[in-house]
C-alpha cells in the first residue's frame, strides 16, 4: 500500500496521469492520492477579491475562506485530477476529508489561524471500501473539527493530512510528489536525511516553506509506524530509488 501526496504544482504536469495510470495498473488497489492545491486557493482567493494571508507558513482560513478552500480543492482541483485519471484509464474516485468524516482535525494554534487543522483521527473505512471496489481514491484535504457539534469543516495541511492517511491504512510507503527531485543540500538531491539530519535542515532554514512541512509531516508518519517516506519528484513514482529517503535517527537504527 502506498499513499502518494501530489503536491499542488505537480498536478499541472502533463505526464502526471500517465504515471499514475502505470502505476495503478502495476499494484491495482494499492494507492491512495491525497493531493493539495495552495496556488489555487491563491488565485481564486484573488479572484475574488481576498488577498491571502500566511502566519509560520500556514494560511490562515476565515470562515469566508473556508468556503474558498471546499471550491478550490474539492471542487476544482480534485475533479479536474479525477477527471484526468478517468481519462487515462484509471477508476479513480474524488472525495474529500469531509466524506465519511474521513480525516477529523483539531483547531491549530489555539484557533489564532481561524479554520485550520491538525489530523485528530482518521476514518479510513471509506478508503478501504474503494480500495476494495477496485477504486484508486482521490483525497482532497479538508478535515471535520472533531470539537465542533455541526461538524464544521477545518483546512489541513495535505501533507500532514497524507502522512496521517498512511498510518491510518498501515501503508508500506509515504511518497511525496512535487516539482523538485528531493530535499536539497549543497546544490543537490540528497539521497537520505535522518530524523535528527531533517530536523536540523528545518531549524537551520535549510528547508523552509513546503519543503519544511513535508519534512515535518513524513517525520511524523515515521514516528506512527510507516517504515519509508521519500521526497521527490514525479520520476520518484515509478523509480524507488529516486528523492529522498527520510529514516529514523541512525544512532537508534
Amino acid at each position: 500500500m502506498r499513499v502518494i501526496k501530489l503536491g499542488g504544482r505537480v498536478q499541472d504536469d502533463a505526464r502526471l496521469a500517465s504515471a499514475l495510470a502505470g502505476a495503478w495498473r502495476d499494484q491495482p488497489r494499492t494507492l491512495c492520492v491525497v493531493h493539495g492545491g495552495g496556488d489555487a486557493i491563491s488565485a481564486l482567493q484573488r479572484a475574488l477579491g481576498v488577498t491571502p494571508a500566511f502566519a509560520g507558513g500556514r494560511r490562515v482560513t476565515s470562515d469566508a475562506d473556508v468556503e474558498i478552500v471546499r471550491m478550490a480543492l474539492s471542487g476544482a482541483a480534485n475533479k479536474q485530477l479525477v477527471a484526468r485519471l478517468v481519462a487515462a484509464g484509471v477508476p479513480a474516485v474524488g472525495i474529500s476529508g469531509e466524506d465519511g468524516a474521513l480525516l477529523g482535525a483539531e483547531r491549530l494554534a489555539g484557533g489564532s489561524l481561524g479554520r485550520v487543522g491538525a489530523p485528530a483521527r482518521v476514518e479510513a473505512r471509506l478508503l478501504a471500501h474503494l480500495l476494495d471496489g477496485g477504486y484508486l481514491p482521490v483525497v482532497s484535504p479538508l478535515g471535520r473539527d472533531v470539537a465542533a457539534a455541526d461538524g464544521a469543516a477545518l483546512n489541513v495541511n495535505g501533507d500532514d493530512a497524507a502522512a496521517a492517511i498512511a498510518a491510518a491504512l498501515d501503508a508500506e510507503e509515504l511518497l511525496f510528489i512535487s516539482d523538485v527531485a528531493g530535499v536539497m543540500v549543497d546544490g543537490a538531491a540528497a539521497s537520505s536525511l535522518d530524523v535528527d539530519d531533517a530536523t536540523a535542515a528545518i531549524a537551520q532554514g535549510v528547508a523552509v516553506g513546503g519543503m519544511a512541512a513535508k519534512l515535518q509531516a513524513g517525520i511524523a508518519a515515521l514516528e506512527r509506524g510507516v517504515p519509508r517516506v521519500r521526497i521527490g519528484d514525479l520520476d520518484a513514482l515509478c523509480d524507488p530509488g529516486r528523492g529522498t529517503t527520510l529514516v529514523p535517527t541512525r544512532s537508534l537504527v
